[in-house]
């Protein structure tokens, strides 16, 4: 029963619960009304896919200059962990889209881009499976951070708006996506934590 209670998967479940009954929660907006919520959570969760790959470029340059493997596997896992929310976060925009646009606009700048570094981080996190080497996974997830980064400050907004919530002279709305933000990370720490787990019981067996 101990063991159950601190596996990252069943945490992860119960920290997802919280996130939706927080979202649920949220304070409507003034303009957007109870649709602000959907935005919330959209920001929280990609703000937690960057977070992810930052976290995987820092722990890889760590683990490049001090030689260490155990910081190459944990690279690996922020990294995918940061590709997770990435991908899961597409979907969640498109019903951000719908809710406060009436439609889609996928032909969006953010949106293509947010989409072409979805299909390339797939296929970098692939052919890191297929060479398996550690010190690989660290200078794929820097090079992949650095092209992100770059990228992200070269696309143009049309639709989408700067930084809507950063940007709110509401207090409220501010610290209710800061509680927000820090629970979606939590069950990020906790999905990167379970693939550094079987990383390296697989490097072990």
């Amino acid at each position: 029963m101990k063991k159950l209670y601190q596996s990252p998967l069943l945490l992860f479940c119960i920290t997802l619960l919280a996130i939706i009954l927080v979202t649920a929660s949220g304070p409507a907006e003034k303009v957007l009304g109870a649709n602000a919520r959907i935005v919330y959570l959209h920001g929280a969760w990609v703000w937690a896919a960057l977070f992810g790959f930052a976290a995987a470029a820092l722990v890889g340059v760590l683990g490049l200059i001090l030689r260490r493997g155990n910081l190459h596997l944990w690279s690996r896992a922020l990294g995918r962990t940061g590709l997770f929310f990435w991908i899961t976060y597409l979907p969640l925009s498109m019903w951000a889209m719908q809710a406060n646009w009436n439609g889609l606009f996928l032909a969006e700048p953010r949106w293509r881009f947010a989409m072409i570094f979805a299909i390339g981080g797939l296929i970098l996190q692939a052919g890191i499976s297929l060479i398996g080497n550690p010190a690989g996974a660290s200078l794929a997830n820097i090079a992949f951070f650095l092209a992100l980064i770059f990228a992200l400050a070269n696309t143009e907004n049309v639709m989408h708006p700067p930084s809507p919530i950063l940007n709110s002279d509401a207090a409220r709305i501010q610290f209710f996506f800061v509680l927000l933000l820090i629970l979606v990370l939590l069950a990020g720490s906790q999905i990167a934590r379970w693939l550094y787990k079987r990383d390296v019981h697989q490097a072990h067996a």
